[in-house]
């Protein structure tokens, strides 16, 4: 029979956590914010990582403590210090990526489980090898690996736990060793102070090597360049000559300028593959679940420890779906994908598990989410005797939507005939967050989030 994976879910808050188990989650992680890679939109301090060990293991479940930024001198000097407190509360394993800190664990708590970060950028059996034998229990494998890689390292690894992320951003850098929004605005993505610079809306401009220093100068601005037209037009120019396509701007040199930086001209090289200070799209990678499970895969990772409640039960709910159908042999369901369709993102790409072309990757339209089936609407705060059901809105809905009761026992879809507001007085629209209100709902409600189909 074939082996259920865990299911590793991200948790940016103890409610989120909560959630997460209830939609099926195995285990989740969560970082010190001086020590990981969120130092922002993160309320785990020591309080809350001692709630949440405590509550994961009295539910069963397991809870990973993140240690993975690339130290500098004044933290390795504090870093003992810091996690001693944190060992103590007995985490089921400290995700880390520096190998002086690796070091320093070990030789102080070495009975504590080490997991190797995937910003460590292990992508071959021998590297796996390498860490094995330094006492390391898991590798998170790098995200650039593809099945067959995956699956050749299995072999030559038979016995060291692999995790693989499956759901979420992806990093333009590899595997997030990123510079950009470090050398933008001094915030150092690798102490876990990322400003998404991919993200920013950029535009082209044309530029030259002007002079003996091969500085580059801009030649005339350039605001709605298509890269696809050009590449379409290039390959047809060479097709009609019988030449090999090549991509349009790969001969060109070009500044980029972000649209809250006017005048700071950027250069960026093009080549035959494109520019990469692009925005990448978001990771998926459900419908691969069966194939990871059958190499041998220890667990299935989800990125997301800023994003929202309904981010966390959605994809672990799907997942937990996507791993149960593998391991009882039943074919791949489709109407998973349309549900994370209902989840903001930036248009999804299965990265490089499948080799597919570089535009298969970029999204080159938007840098901002995007929801295309559903928006997240409400979370239930509670139910009354009557059947009347308190929520507490997060978006705009009204009365004659379609809703998406979604609950750890199964979802359910309604049309919303009534809503009250807390002076028991009929209302038409709930206008946003945060505003509560009764809706009639039967059935089972406690815990559930409700989303608006679209």
């Amino acid at each position: 029979m074939l082996k259920a994976p865990e299911l590793l879910l991200p948790a940016g808050s103890l409610a989120k956590m909560r959630a997460a188990y209830d939609f099926g989650a195995d285990a989740v992680y969560a970082g010190q914010p001086r020590y990981s890679l969120r130092a922002r939109n993160n309320e785990f301090r020591l309080e809350q990582l001692a709630q949440g060990i405590a509550e994961a293991h009295q539910r069963g479940k397991k809870f990973f403590v993140t240690s993975n930024l690339i130290a500098h001198n004044d933290k390795v000097r504090t870093y003992l210090r810091d996690i001693e407190p944190v060992i103590a509360l007995k985490p089921d394993a400290l995700i880390m990526a520096d190998p002086g800190l690796i070091l320093q664990v070990r030789e102080k708590w070495p009975e504590v489980d080490i997991h190797l970060s995937v910003q460590a950028n292990t992508t071959n059996w021998a590297t796996v090898k390498f860490w094995q034998r330094l006492g390391v229990r898991r590798i998170i494998l790098s995200r650039e690996l593809s099945l067959d890689e995956i699956a050749g390292i299995r072999q030559e690894c038979p016995d060291m736990e692999l995790e693989v992320f499956v759901h979420g951003a992806l990093c333009i850098a590899y595997s997030g060793r990123c510079l950009l929004s470090g050398y933008f605005n001094r915030r150092d993505p690798n102490q876990g102070t990322c400003t998404n610079a991919c993200r920013w809306d950029y535009k082209t401009h044309a530029g030259t090597e002007a002079n003996d220093s091969g500085e580059v100068q801009p030649v005339q601005l350039m605001r709605d360049f298509d890269f696809r037209k050009e590449q379409e037009e290039a390959d047809a120019s060479f097709a009609a000559c019988g030449g090999a396509p090549r991509h349009p701007l790969a001969d060109q040199v070009y500044l980029l300028e972000e649209s809250q930086r006017p005048g700071e001209l950027m250069p960026v090289m093009e080549d035959e593959h494109g520019t990469y200070i692009m925005n990448s799209k978001d990771l998926r990678a459900v419908e691969q679940v069966e194939k990871l499970a059958k190499i041998g895969v220890d667990s299935l990772k989800i990125e997301g420890r800023t994003k929202s409640q309904y981010y966390v039960s959605r994809t672990a709910q799907v997942y937990r779906r996507a791993i149960d159908d593998a391991v009882a042999g039943k074919p791949f369901n489709p109407e998973l994908l349309l549900e994370l369709e209902g989840l903001a993102s930036r248009g999804y790409t299965s990265g490089f598990l499948e080799r597919r072309p570089s535009q298969d990757y970029q999204n080159y339209i938007t840098g901002h989410s995007v929801g295309e089936r559903s928006q997240f609407v409400a979370e239930v705060i509670g139910q009354r005797a009557d059947g009347w059901t308190e929520v507490e809105t997060k978006n705009r809905f009204a009365v004659g939507d379609r809703l998406e009761i979604i609950h750890p026992a199964g979802n359910r879809i309604v049309t919303l005939s009534a809503m009250h507001n807390q002076e028991g007085q009929p209302i038409e629209v709930a206008q946003g967050n945060p505003l509560r209100v009764f809706l009639p709902l039967e059935g089972p409600t406690e815990g559930a989030l409700i989303a608006r189909m679209l």
